[in-house]
Order: structure tokens, then sequence, then C-alpha cells
């Protein structure tokens, strides 16, 4: 842990000597960060639409639905019973058999059409994929001109430094997956895995926070 301490100071120093060459590429940043903004978003919304598909289409869903079936009744019962009260008007049982018959079949209906409704989800979900995939290659190609050349100059430097020189405009889960490009290429030595790319980006993000200090780029160009 030492070790990696006085990494981070050498490295912090050099940064303070040199400084990151943010007027040089000023503009590429501007765009890398609108980018970084929406490919936040459709993460974001891939990752809640997933969540939404796990609940009423996973192995559990049949159950899921049944228990919101059962919920309704009692929602559309305590309703009746409120305006009844409100109103002061008495409804013959005949008619409350049928509200409720009405709403059983509605929920036949929606069952019958259940796969339909798994499969624009999926389109939804693909959707989103395609677009999140689409702005990491946008990120990436921007980052080669700006963010890329900083990290290879200052390195060896740890994801906190790279956080704080550019005054938290990038989240560190952002920087963290654009990074992970560069290591894969074969450019970066990464001292630290963590696997957070699976993660919803809030969870990822706190989990980066606790290491990013210890997660240090060495570049090997």
């Amino acid at each position: 842990m030492s070790s990696v301490l006085q990494t981070d100071e050498r490295s912090a120093k050099d940064i303070n000597d040199k400084g990151f060459d943010g007027n040089q590429h000023a503009e590429l940043y501007v765009q890398l960060k609108q980018r970084e903004h929406v490919w936040w978003q459709a993460r974001q919304q891939l990752t809640l639409l997933k969540e939404r598909q796990m609940f009423w289409f996973g192995d559990n869903s049949f159950m899921m639905w049944l228990l919101w079936q059962l919920v309704s009744y009692v929602i559309v019962a305590m309703v009746l019973m409120l305006l009844s009260k409100l109103l002061d008007i008495s409804l013959p049982l005949w008619q409350y058999i049928g509200l409720f018959a009405i709403q059983t079949l509605i929920f036949i209906g929606m069952l019958y059409f259940k796969g339909r409704f798994a499969n624009h989800l999926q389109s939804k979900i693909n959707q989103a994929d395609v677009l999140r995939e689409e702005l990491l290659n946008e990120m990436t190609i921007l980052a080669a001109d700006s963010l890329y050349r900083d990290v290879h100059a200052k390195a060896p430097i740890s994801l906190r430094q790279i956080y704080e020189y550019y005054d938290g405009e990038f989240r560190l889960a952002s920087l963290q997956r654009l990074l992970q490009e560069e290591v894969q290429a074969g450019r970066l030595i990464l001292g630290q895995q963590l696997k957070v790319q699976t993660l919803p980006l809030e969870l990822a993000d706190d989990e980066l926070k606790e290491n990013a200090s210890e997660i240090i780029y060495k570049s090997v160009l």
C-alpha cells in the first residue's frame, strides 16, 4: 500500500509540474463530455429496462402477474366502497360481479398478449443497447485524441488523480470504462481490475470512489 501511495504522490507532483493540456483539446473535451452525459443516460435507461424485464417476464413472472391482479381486485373494491359511502350509492351485487368479471377478462387478455409485451420490451432494450455502444464508440474516438494522450503522458497515474485533475467533469465510471478500452487494446496496464461494468451506474460509481486511488494506470507506449 505504501508503494501505491508513493506512486500516487509522484504522479500528483508530476501533474502539478506539467499540468493537463486542457486548452489544446478543449473542443474535444466538450464533445467528449456531451457524449458521456448521453451515454450515462442511455446506460441508466438500459439498466431500468432490464430490471423491468426481469420483474415482469423473469422466471417468477407469472406469480407476479397473479399478485398484481389480486392487488388490483383489492384496489377496485376499496374504490367502490369509498364511492358508495361518499355518494351514498348502493350498487346491486350483479354489477359488482360484472365489474370484476370485466377486470378478469382484461387480465386474461394481458396474459394472452404477454409475449408481445415481452418482445416490445426486448426491442426497446436492444435499441438502448445499440445506442449505448454507438456512444461508447464515439467517446473512444474522441478520447483517443484527448484523454488517452494526457493519461499516457502522465502515467503512472491513478483513476482518482485523473478524476480530480479534470475537476470532476467526468464520472468515475465513465473514465474507468473509457480507459478499459485502452487497457484491452494493450496500450495501458491496469494495476487493479474491478468488475464494475455490469453494475448499475450508481453502484459502479460508489465502488470506484472507494478504490479510485488504488487503481493505477501504467503506459506501455
